[in-house]
């Protein structure tokens, strides 16, 4: 099979090997040519090359209109809420942006080494008071989600090993490249791409008409022992539908069961890499304005998100009539994608104004890698343990030493004082 460039060489080789005045040089860049009948032989190559360029440029799946084969369900899926209700241990993994840039021609490799840690600490846990439950990614599986051919050659082979092989239960939430980056949800060009997400977790997040799923979205929650999870589609965080429906779910919420209530969603609502720092992008604008107040009102004990390729975390307190409280914000984009470096801290000077009245500070606890020091690929790995919550930080492969805390462990609380 030849690509379109290279079809687009032989049709020219032809004509000019052919042609009753062959030219005195030939070259990709320059030919001198004489005679009438090699200048309509030139036009029509012209023409060819025009042909094959615009063909080039429409994406495989809209060629041969070819969908994306979904996820395998899990062998081991959580079960229904009421059942799981007395569990109060048990572990999930966490990472993000797992796309490279041979989607659509080689699987992932980067991102299956990181399965492949996954699976080791799966199975060395399974037989832990901590087993791990569910895995959680935070967007941008594929470079170019409108593709399917990406999903299909580089990204589901790979979770179908989670999920088939070993068992688990595996739920991801949009990022910008996988459904277009359009910042509303009736934007044409997000619709394709919409398809194919949906296509691939067709098995895995709750059906339409299921009361955790926002119908005609892929926002989603679910519920698992003490706690309470919402995979949010921050692509569109302005979106006045979405922002209800997480509220409704939040303020439905049974929160003598649920003592822990996550978010999983793609940009985060602080960072410090190029999507970070001096740059605010309208979704973190949407994070911070919208989301965050929402998240204080319920007390929500982590977000995790993902869009920056490096790792940080965040902490934020805050004051209420109830007391104290602490949110962990935590950044971990390094699923296979290219590394980014820390550019600079964001100017949060509005945001804490605007919450004064909460006395929020925020303390930025790990800051990415430089250039010289860059951010390993990594995932995480959350031990649930009542309303304690410790976090492991595996990286891989150069990266295996990674200890962003000093060591690769932190407790997502406070320490105690007497």
């Amino acid at each position: 099979m030849f690509s379109s460039d290279q079809l687009i060489w032989l049709i020219f080789d032809s004509f000019m090997a052919a042609g009753p005045n062959k030219p005195k040089t030939c070259s990709k860049r320059r030919t001198i040519m004489s005679g009438h009948p090699m200048r309509i032989s030139f036009v029509v190559v012209l023409l060819l090359v025009g042909s094959l360029t615009l063909l080039s440029a429409i994406p495989a799946a809209a060629q041969d209109g070819e969908r994306v084969t979904p996820i395998s369900p899990p062998a081991t899926p959580l079960p229904p809420e009421a059942k799981s209700a007395g569990v109060t241990q048990f572990s999930f993994i966490a990472y993000g942006d797992t796309r490279e840039r041979h989607d659509g021609v080689s699987i992932q490799y980067d991102h299956s080494v990181i399965v492949d840690s996954m699976l080791q600490q799966i199975k060395k846990l399974s037989s832990t008071p901590y087993p791990v439950r569910f895995v959680f990614e935070q967007g941008d599986a594929v470079s170019k989600g409108q593709e399917a051919h990406q999903w299909n050659v580089s990204f589901v082979p790979l979770i179908n090993r989670l999920t088939a092989e070993a068992g688990i239960p595996y739920f991801l939430v949009p990022g910008n490249h996988d459904v277009s980056g359009a910042l509303t949800v009736d934007d044409p060009k997000r619709l394709p791409a919409l398809r194919n997400y949906l296509d691939a977790v067709s098995s895995l997040i709750p059906p339409e008409g299921s009361p955790r799923r926002l119908s005609g979205y892929p926002t989603f929650s679910l519920g698992y022992g003490n706690t309470f999870v919402i995979g949010l589609d921050a692509d569109i965080a302005g979106d006045e539908k979405q922002f209800q429906w997480v509220k409704n779910q939040l303020e439905g919420l049974d929160r003598t069961r649920y003592v822990n209530v996550l978010v999983f969603c793609h940009q985060a609502p602080f960072s410090s890499g190029p999507h970070g720092g001096a740059k605010v992008e309208q979704p973190t604008v949407e994070l911070r304005t919208r989301y965050m107040p929402l998240f204080h009102t319920h007390h929500v004990r982590a977000v995790f998100s993902g869009h920056e390729h490096l790792f940080e975390h965040w902490v934020e307190h805050y004051t209420d009539a109830s007391g104290t409280h602490r949110m962990d914000l935590v950044v971990s984009g390094g699923g296979g994608a290219p590394i980014y470096p820390y550019t600079g801290e964001p100017d949060l000077d509005g945001y804490l104004k605007a919450n004064e009245s909460l006395k929020v500070s925020l303390q930025h606890l790990v800051k990415p890698g430089n250039l010289d020091s860059p951010t390993p690929y990594h995932y995480l790995i959350v031990k649930v343990d009542g309303e304690k919550l410790d976090m492991q930080v595996i990286g891989i492969d150069w990266g295996r030493n990674f200890a962003p805390y000093r060591n690769n462990e932190v407790e997502l609380r406070d320490p105690v004082t007497h």
